[in-house]
């Protein structure tokens, strides 16, 4: 296997992606008084974030974010929490990822909104790598990308200049 990069989303191409899906979330949930975009920790924090900025500037829907705190190595036997409590009943919950796998880390994810009357729940991934093991699919994604399983995908969105790397 070779420790060879490749760049698949640039600065640019990232900022277009994000603008797009904010614009698809808001025509999806033009009708919705609030939408609450739930990152899961690390790139899926920052990636809901930029989200939730570009909807709050496209559209007059208020917008929250939290984030869905898992510890992606132990995440069978670890614990999922959020951030910090917040009323979500009845309200449109947006679960947020940089990269879609397998789908394991994402259904894990559901837990704690599992017990809360959500009015309904959407999924927006950066890339979407369709290696699927669990029934997870989502509404809203950045880029398609098939691979091998042993490739890997590495996004920044951390630095002033993001990216996503093929290796």
């Amino acid at each position: 296997m070779s420790n060879t990069k490749s760049m698949v989303l640039n600065h640019r191409q990232i900022q277009q992606k994000i603008t797009r899906m904010a614009y698809e979330i808001y025509e999806r949930n033009a009708s919705e008084k609030e939408v609450v975009f739930a990152g899961i920790s690390g790139m899926g924090k920052i990636f809901a974030d930029l989200l939730a900025g570009k909807l709050k500037e496209i559209s007059p829907i208020s917008v929250d974010s939290i984030e869905v705190v898992v510890d992606k190595k132990t995440i069978v036997q670890g614990d999922v929490s959020l951030s910090k409590n917040i009323d979500l009943d009845n309200k449109c919950l947006i679960l947020v990822d940089d990269v879609l796998n397998t789908g394991k880390t994402l259904a894990y994810a559901l837990k704690p909104f599992l017990e809360i009357p959500i009015k309904k729940m959407e999924l927006a991934v950066l890339v979407n790598r369709s290696h699927k093991l669990f029934p997870v699919s989502p509404d809203y994604t950045g880029l398609e990308l098939s691979t091998t399983l042993n490739e890997h995908i590495s996004v920044n969105l951390a630095s002033e200049d993001y990216s996503v790397h093929l290796h």
